[in-house]
This record gives C-alpha cells, structure tokens and sequence, in this order.
C-alpha cells in the first residue's frame, strides 16, 4: 500500500416543492428581545412534559486572532467549571489562590519570552514549553504553580453545575464550539424551567474561571489527542491553512500550540466580557412550557445581565478572490486519499440553494461520483465525500475518495474532475432533480421531530442569520 494524502485546491465556482413538506416544515417560533439585547425564542410542542432549552453565544474560532487562537474552544470548558455560588464550598478563598496563580503566571511568561527570542535566534531547538528547554526559574516557578493548582482544588466542588441538573432530572447536558459559534444546551423535565433560567443565567452573571491553567493544559492534551496523534490531523490543519488566504478561518477551531499554552486569564475575561455579553446571545426553549411564563422569567433572570460595554467587532475580513490553483501533497500513515475543494459564497447565500442540490446528485451509492468512480471505473474504495460547508463569511464545496490500492491518485483527480465537469454542461434529468428535492425537503422534515435537534438547528441558523432560515432554506 502506498503512503499518500494527495489534496488538490481550486479556487471558485425551476423548483417543484410538494405542498405537504412544505407545510410539515414550518416552524412557529415565538420572539422576544429583553432590553439588554438578549434574544428569546420559543416554541411550543405540548406532547410530552418535557423542555429542551438551549443558547448560543456568537463567537467562535473565526473572532480569534493570532496569539489567542483557540480561547473560544477553551470558553466552551471554562463554563461548566461553575459561578460565584455554584462549584465552590468557599468562593473568597479559591479567589484569593486564582490571583496567586495569575502572578505566577505572569512571572511565568516573563521566561517565556526570554525563551521565544532564543527560539528566533537558534539558541534553543523545539517548542519552548517542552520540559527539556524549561529553565531552573521556570521550573521553580512551575512547581509553585502545581502546588496552587493542589490548594485551589480543596475548594471545588467538582462537576457541582451538572450534578445539580442530573438531580433535578435533566439530562444531555453539553456544548460545541465550530467557527462561527457557541453553543450550550441541555434536557430538562418541563416543571424545572425556573431551574435553567437561573443556572444558565448565573453563568452568564458570575462566571468563575476555575481551573484555568491546569484546565488549559486539558485542551492541549485533547489537541494532542484528536490532531498530533491521529494519522491525517497535522496534514488536514496545514491544508486548512493553505486554502483560506485571508478569511480567518485558516487556524483550527481548537487553536495553535503555542496559543493554547500562552492564553491568560485576563485575556479570557476580557474575551468573555466582549463576546458573552447579552446582546450577543439567542436562547431558545422548545417543548410543554408557557410561554408567557417564559417571557417572565426570562426577564427576572436573563434579563439582570448588564449589556455589555464594548460591542463585538464587525468581521470585516472577506476570502480574496483566488488568482491560481494551489496543491498540497503530505504522505500520511493512512490510504491515499483524493480531496478537492473550492471556495464557495457564505451561509444563506442565493448560490448555496443550487450547490446543495449539486452536491447531494454527487454524493452516496446512488450518486453520480459513486457509479462512475467505483462501479465503473473501480478507481475508489467505498463512498466518495461530497460536502457543501456553508460558514457565516466563505464557505467551500468539497469531494473526497480513498484512492483504490493500485490505482494512482492522479486518476481519481482526473475521474472527479470529468463528473464535475458532466453537471457544467449536463442539466440534471427533472425526474433525478425532483428526487434529489424530495429527499432533501423530508430530510429537512425528519429533523424537527426530536426537540433537542430542533434546538440545536435554531442555534445554529440564529447565530449565523436568522432561525426563520429554517422555514425560508425549503422554498428556496
């Protein structure tokens, strides 16, 4: 078997909608905006005494910098590390060892910088966090730090955020960082609203970021985990580099290294006060709940959260039109593997309707890359990839093939290549256009039947344009 990643980049590229999926589709949300900003959004389903109630932060990887990178990802653990009141038997002290252990830090980062120009000169070899190029300071300075790290936890009460939950009868309770958002969201019987309301709402108010260091040390293990030790992550993140040219999407949702080891915790609050501010968070609530109930509640708890100070930059950065075709090429302990993006336009755009059809003729057993790549030509090996990635400010379209042993990858390029081609200057058959609407209305459909997948579409849509997208996308 051959080693091999090959990874080619280029850049650029009549509706029949049956009644009766149109009319499963829509979505009744109720919407109330609280006056510090913070949007409410409920839908009622009364089938069950049960409540899924979620809300989305709008900040993710892509309002990042370099230096920061990956402080979105590190929120998403910070809040579940509790409040003022909530994960602590005693919040002065705990305090009190938090401020200790940012001193430190910064004493820490002091050598930090001695050794990044040492790094930029030669003086010393890998990155400047491995143990062998710590200094006697650093590690003097380090151990004090572990000891801080050992006295802060006598006073956590671990997990204590979601054991109150659990034994209130909630369940699924989680989160999700991508690039353009952040989500939280849990299962609740329908009589512990007032319950969310205040939790959810006393993270927002008192947040407490415990942990923080030793819980910074977490994500870069689970950095390790998931990108440096799997066969394709360090590949997969340098072509992600290479293809976003200027929209900041080219650094992983999970951050550079060198990032995640340097973040403090100041930096964090200070990202935390910009982004998490009530003006730019959507809750939603669907299930057996009154809303007028609701809207109370909201008001008494979300809505004592001051609106914050500064708003969150507009995201003025757009993808540069692409002047060439870029290629990257890794060999990788994996089969050989064909991928070819193009850059497409942002979420909701006009195109994005037509290119999802396009990528759903391509895509499964019964798609056209399929019966011309693997039945016909036996150049792949199972289904081939084909995604449409629609992200707030770019997106692209992509196909992927693992290339059959034997078979040069070049091959598999030139076959993807001349099926794209066919959909240029072949128009779709109406009977295969009609099924590939079909599918997607019901599967559009079939998503709104569970609660819980209803919540996250809602913030999924509101964070990156509206939650009436999931009414408006059907007909378009």
């Amino acid at each position: 078997m051959r080693k091999g990643l090959l990874v080619l980049l280029l850049a650029g590229i009549n509706f029949l909608n049956p009644a009766f999926l149109l009319n499963a589709q829509n979505v009744e949300a109720r919407e109330e905006t609280l006056p510090n900003g913070m949007k409410l959004l409920m839908i009622e389903r009364h089938q069950s005494p049960v409540i899924t109630c979620g809300w989305v932060a709008r900040v993710g990887s892509v309002n990042e910098e370099p230096g920061i990178t990956g402080i979105s990802h590190l929120f998403e653990h910070m809040m579940f590390k509790g409040t003022k009141t909530i994960g602590t038997s005693d919040y002065e002290k705990g305090k009190e060892i938090q401020d200790r252990q940012d001193q430190i830090r910064d004493e820490m980062e002091k050598e930090y910088s001695k050794l990044r120009e040492q790094l930029r000169k030669g003086e010393v070899r890998g990155p400047i966090y491995d143990p062998e190029n710590m200094t006697p300071r650093l590690r003097e300075l380090k151990n004090r730090l572990e000891e801080l790290f050992a006295e802060e936890k006598k006073y956590i009460v671990k997990d204590e955020l979601d054991q109150i939950y659990t034994n209130e009868g909630a369940s699924g309770l989680n989160a999700g960082t991508t690039n353009d958002q952040t989500l939280y969201f849990i299962n609740l019987p329908a009589n512990k609203l007032e319950l969310w309301f205040w939790m959810e709402s006393d993270r927002l108010l008192n947040p407490v970021f415990r942990e923080f260091y030793s819980e910074r040390d977490v994500v870069r293990e689970e950095r390790r985990l998931r990108v440096e030790s799997t066969p394709t992550g360090l590949a997969d993140e340098a072509f992600e580099a290479m293809f976003w040219q200027s929209a900041p999407y080219s650094w992983p949702v999970i951050g550079w290294s060198s990032d995640v080891e340097s973040i403090n915790r100041q930096q964090a609050e200070e990202y935390f006060d910009t982004f998490y501010s009530p003006d730019n968070i959507s809750a939603v609530i669907v299930g057996d709940f009154d809303p007028d109930h609701a809207l109370e509640l909201a008001r008494e708890y979300f809505g004592r959260i001051p609106r914050g100070k500064t708003p969150p930059p507009e995201m003025i950065t757009f993808e540069v039109d692409q002047v060439g075709e870029k290629r990257f090429k890794a060999e990788v302990d994996t089969n050989s593997r064909v991928i070819l993006r193009y850059h497409t336009p942002p979420f909701n755009h006009v195109d994005n309707f037509p290119l999802q059809i396009f990528t759903d003729s391509l895509e499964g057993r019964t798609g056209r890359l399929y019966k011309a790549l693997a039945e016909e030509k036996g150049l792949i090996s199972g289904e081939p990839r084909v995604m449409l990635n629609e992200l707030k400010y770019g997106g692209y379209f992509e196909v992927s093939a693992e290339v059959k042993e034997g078979v040069a990858p070049e091959a598999v390029e030139a076959a993807i290549l001349e099926e794209l081609e066919k959909l240029k200057t072949e128009p779709l058959g109406d009977r295969e256009l009609q099924r590939l609407k079909n599918n997607l209305l019901a599967m559009s459909v079939k998503q709104l039947q569970s609660n819980y997948y209803l919540v996250l579409q809602v913030l999924f849509y509101e964070s990156l344009d509206s939650c009436e997208c999931i009414n408006e996308a059907p007909p378009k």
